[in-house]
């Protein structure tokens, strides 16, 4: 739950920190901008919003770690991408998207802060506690941290926490560990395929090179 906050809370910020201009420049994510990106942590916190309001009584179906799939690489191709771009482009000026993500994801903190980690919750047709939805999300905010900083450099990283708190997921995740020689970024931008790994990287990691990149959905 701390890790929820705390890395929530950092991804917030280093978007309201972002000058306007900042907006129009790539993220790390195939074909979208940085305005583009924002706009999906908009939904993002809509839907924390509404799976943290879903009660459920049956038995958990999904853990932190089982909430995630490997699917195929994204080629930004997705209608669903696509309408995230027209959205994005609706707000027309940075300022907007910046206060809509500041009120819906303040929301988003405060209810997350206020949830029982031991409740159980629904989403997308399954079961979890809270405080496994949460600790879900923790990978999710740290790997768009990295997209919305990847080329700007002056703006401010993940938390290490938070960059150890995901990669520590990933590996739960996709069962799998990554090299001691892997610094936690490295590992998520290698591991989920958002930079290939260099020459020296792929020695170390071994057999685990051939899985590679590890795309969650």
């Amino acid at each position: 739950m701390d890790l929820f906050t705390s890395s929530w809370s950092a991804l917030r910020t280093a978007v309201a920190e972002l000058a306007d201009e900042d907006f129009a420049r790539p993220s790390g994510c195939t074909g979208w901008l940085v305005r583009d990106l924002v706009c999906h942590l908009v939904i993002d916190a809509q839907d924390v919003l509404i799976t943290l309001a879903t009660p459920a009584s049956a038995e958990p179906t999904r853990s932190a770690a089982t909430y995630w799939n490997v699917v195929e690489t994204p080629t930004g191709d997705d209608p669903l991408d696509a309408l995230t771009v027209r959205l994005a482009a609706a707000y027309e000026e940075p300022r907007l998207l910046k206060f809509h993500l500041d009120d819906v994801g303040s929301a988003a903190g405060r209810a997350a802060g206020l949830a029982d980690p031991t409740a159980r919750v629904e989403t997308q047709d399954q079961v979890l506690t809270a405080g496994d939805y949460l600790s879900a999300y923790v990978l999710e905010w740290t790997l768009h941290h990295l997209d919305l900083v990847a080329h700007l450099p002056d703006a401010a990283a993940p938390p290490a926490e938070a960059l150890a708190g995901a990669r520590a997921l990933l590996e739960r995740i996709v069962g799998e560990e990554f090299p001691p020689s892997f610094g936690d970024e490295d590992a998520l931008l290698v591991g989920t395929g958002r930079r290939a790994p260099t020459a020296a990287e792929t020695t170390a990691l071994g057999g685990l090179a051939a899985r590679l990149p590890f795309a969650l959905g």
